[in-house]
C-alpha cells in the first residue's frame, strides 16, 4: 500500500544575469526563487496496481517519485509505502522497492554489465538461489544474453535501458517505480518490455507506477491515471473513464480529390492539404455520417477513416482544460 498525504515540497533556487559583471555580484549576494515544486499532493495506490502518473514538464512527477523513494524529504505532510517512511527508513525502504529513471545509470559505467548485476547481489544480500533464478529470468525475457557481458557505456541507449529495467528488478521488489522506462527502444523492444512489466504485475502482484509522455506506455501498462499540474493532483481515475469525457469526438481522416473542404458546424479541420485531411468531428453537434455526406457533396473522396479518440489526444485536451 502506498499512501501520501498532504505531501509539500519547496526548492531555493539561485538566479542571476549572464556576464562577469552578474557574476561577481552573486558571490556577495544572491537572489533566490522559491519553486513550489509539489502542494498538497495526497494519494493512494493499493497492492499490485499499474498506475500512470503524467503531467507536462515541470509538473512535479519526477519529484513525487524521489520522495517515495526516499531520495528526497518533503517539507510537509506523510508517506507511507508498506508501512515504511521512505526518508527514514531507507535501507529497509530500498530492499522493497526497484527503480528505473529513464535519463540516471544505476549500472557502473566501465564494467561488464553482469559485474553491476553480482554487485547488486551483495547490495540487496540477495541468496545465491533467488539470484541465479532471477538473472536467468531477466536474461530470457529482456533478452540481454548478447549483451550482459558488455561494459554499460558500449551499449546502445535501448540496450541500457533493458539492462536498467534488469537491474530494478533483481531483488524482486514488491513497488517498481519507472520514470521514461521505454525511452530510447525500439519498437520490438518496447512490446517485450511492456510485456514483461505486466507479467511481473500479474505473476508477483508488484505495484507499478509509471510517468512517460509516451501515451502508448500509459494504454499498453495502467488502468488508473494520475494527472499532476503546477505541483497539485488534478485528476484521479480510470482511463476509460476519461476517454468517456471525450466519447463524443471523433477523428475523421480523408483522402479527396477535384474541390476544397467546406466549412461545417461541429467539425475542426486539424491539418488539411495535398487531397488529405484530418478533422475532428463534434458528434453531440453534427454525426459522422451527415460530416462524410456533406463533403462527399463538394469534393470527391477516394478514402476515408472514422477513429476515436486517442491516448495522446484526450492528454492534451486535460492540459488544455486545466490550463496547464
Amino acid at each position: 500500500m502506498i499512501e501520501l498525504q498532504h505531501i509539500s515540497k519547496t526548492f531555493r533556487v539561485a538566479r542571476r544575469n549572464s556576464g562577469f559583471g552578474e557574476a561577481v555580484k552573486a558571490l556577495f549576494r544572491r537572489e533566490y526563487t522559491e519553486i513550489h515544486a509539489l502542494s498538497d499532493v495526497s494519494f493512494r495506490i493499493g497492492d499490485g496496481e499499474m498506475v500512470g502518473y503524467i503531467g507536462p514538464n515541470g509538473a512535479g512527477k519526477s519529484s513525487t517519485i524521489k520522495i517515495m523513494s526516499g531520495i528526497l524529504t518533503p517539507d510537509s505532510g506523510e508517506c507511507t509505502i508498506n508501512g515504511l517512511t521512505p526518508w527514514k527508513n531507507r535501507a529497509a525502504h530500498a530492499a522493497n522497492i526497484g527503480v528505473v529513471f529513464g535519463q540516471r545509470s544505476q549500472l557502473w559505467w566501465d564494467v561488464p554489465v553482469i559485474d553491476s548485476l553480482e554487485l547488486l547481489k551483495d547490495v540487496y544480500k540477495i541468496p545465491a538461489n533467488t539470484y541465479r533464478d532471477s538473472l536467468e529470468e531477466l536474461v530470457t525475457l529482456l533478452d540481454l544474453s548478447e549483451i550482459v557481458r558488455t561494459p554499460a557505456r558500449q551499449l546502445s541507449l535501448g540496450q541500457r535501458m533493458r539492462c536498467e529495467i534488469a537491474a530494478s528488478l533483481l531483488h524482486r521488489p514488491a513497488v517498481l517505480f519507472l520514470d521514461e522506462p521505454t525511452i530510447g527502444l525500439d519498437a520490438v523492444s518496447k512490446i517485450a518490455v511492456r510485456e514483461f512489466i505486466k507479467k511481473i504485475n500479474r505473476e508477483r502482484g508488484t505495484t507499478v507506477i509509471l510517468t512517460t509522455h509516451d501515451m502508448q506506455d500509459i494504454e499498453a501498462l495502467t488502468e488508473r491515471i494520475l494527472l499532476i499540474g503546477g505541483g497539485r493532483i488534478l485528476l484521479d481515475g480510470s482511463l476509460s473513464e476519461l476517454k468517456s469525457r471525450s466519447s463524443s469526438v471523433r477523428r475523421l481522416t480523408l483522402q479527396f480529390t477535384d474541390g476544397s473542404l467546406p466549412p461545417l458546424n461541429g467539425v475542426t479541420v486539424q491539418n488539411c492539404e495535398n487531397g488529405h485531411a484530418v478533422c475532428s468531428v463534434d458528434t453531440d453537434v453534427l454525426s459522422v455520417s451527415r460530416a462524410i455526406e456533406a463533403y462527399s457533396a463538394a469534393v470527391s473522396i477516394t478514402d476515408l477513416s472514422v477513429e476515436g479518440t486517442t491516448a495522446e489526444e484526450l492528454v492534451v485536451s486535460l492540459y488544455k482544460e486545466f490550463d496547464i
